[in-house]
């Protein structure tokens, strides 16, 4: 794996050696910040269900302003900390169970990253919590398996691709 464009082009993060992470796709994380290229440049993000940090790393190598990682899993945790360090990114990483994390969680965000296990039933637990710290103008990422239906309320999708077995849902706040 490697970081894709921005300020990190081409260097490798740490293999991920950990059956319990799915990293994102090469391709698939490519398609998912051309078409955020022109809305990331600073930008609070979250990357929930943080994995290897892969996502949020390629957020703060285009522009974001800043990175929240979260993970409820301490590999996935020190993994991101590792590729964080191994990169000199000075980013917050914490280890929490997702749904507490933004239940408790006093900030806002401009994106969130949005890739829990697939058929884990957590995008239905945790989209509804996630309408109260998205910003008015903010954008959710789902990465989610092609096959996966269910229900993206209180969201609205925008767009929505397919790479294969794996898709990307973009949503925003519901204006009406």
């Amino acid at each position: 794996m490697r970081v894709n464009s921005g300020i990190y082009k081409g260097r490798r993060l740490i293999e991920n050696k950990f059956e319990h992470i799915r990293p994102t796709t090469d391709k698939v994380c490519q398609a998912l910040f051309t078409k955020l290229q022109f809305f990331l440049q600073g930008k609070k993000v979250l990357d929930l269900f943080s994995g290897t940090g892969a996502l949020g790393i390629e957020a703060i190598s285009r522009g974001a302003e800043s990175v929240l990682f979260v993970d409820k899993d301490v590999r996935s945790v020190k993994l991101t900390k590792d590729n964080l360090k191994n990169l000199g990114i000075d980013a917050k990483v914490v280890k929490c169970d997702a749904l507490k994390f933004v239940d408790v969680c006093k900030e806002s965000y401009d994106l969130i990253l949005l890739d829990p296990p697939y058929k884990s039933g957590l995008y239905e637990k945790v989209l509804p919590k996630l309408e109260r710290i998205l910003n008015d103008e903010g954008i959710i990422v789902c990465e989610h398996a092609s096959n996966d239906t269910f229900s993206f309320s209180p969201f609205v999708v925008f767009d929505e691709k397919k790479y294969g077995n794996i898709t990307l849902t973009y949503l925003t706040l519901d204006k009406n």
